[in-house]
């Protein structure tokens, strides 16, 4: 059962990351940076965040606070990515982290309590804190990506309009097994 959750888990985050990079694939390098106003974020300063964050809740994650003291949160929210490659370096950086860190979890070692800022967790716990963070992250993203582009974008899950197509393609099909992610990659 634990590690059926974590299973689960991984699922779910791959889902997101795959997200965030189908988002990158539609844009130019400039849109990563584009900000609505002064005091709205880019692409690139919420993968800078992401990152930040990833690296601090998941290094050590068994053994250590999710809020390192190196960890510099305000600095996360400044543009200090000037390139895509930087920015998908960080990117893949803070998501090695976070999978590094479930793999090491297994039925000897699902039971410690996890500490972030203090705040004891139970390992379903912070990941369930961290899944709904990154959807949300990613959600952003992903909405940003989709004004810059305008009618140039291209829907990542099911298209405006055509619910009634793609569920009557799933439902030809019959019943089968699966993951939802699974539906509208």
């Amino acid at each position: 059962m634990e590690l059926d959750y974590i299973q689960s888990a991984i699922k779910q985050f791959e889902y997101y990351k795959s997200v965030g990079e189908r988002t990158f694939d539609q844009l130019d390098e400039e849109d990563l940076f584009w900000q609505f106003n002064a005091e709205s974020n880019s692409i690139a300063i919420i993968v800078n965040h992401l990152w930040g964050n990833m690296k601090s809740r998941w290094t050590d994650f068994l053994t250590s606070d999710g809020e390192k003291e190196w960890r510099n949160r305000d600095m996360e929210f400044e543009s200090v990515i000037h390139t895509k490659t930087e920015m998908m370096t960080k990117w893949n950086d803070g998501w090695e982290c976070l999978f590094s860190a479930l793999h090491s979890v297994n039925t000897e070692n699902f039971n410690t309590e996890i500490f972030i800022r203090n705040q004891a967790h139970t390992i379903v716990e912070a990941i369930n804190r961290q899944l709904a963070h990154y959807a949300y992250h990613i959600g952003q993203i992903t909405y940003i990506g989709r004004m810059v582009k305008g009618n140039a974008w291209k829907s990542l899950t099911i298209p405006k309009g055509k619910s009634s197509d793609f569920n009557k393609a799933k439902f030809s099909k019959g019943k089968h097994g699966g993951h939802f992610s699974d539906d509208v990659k």
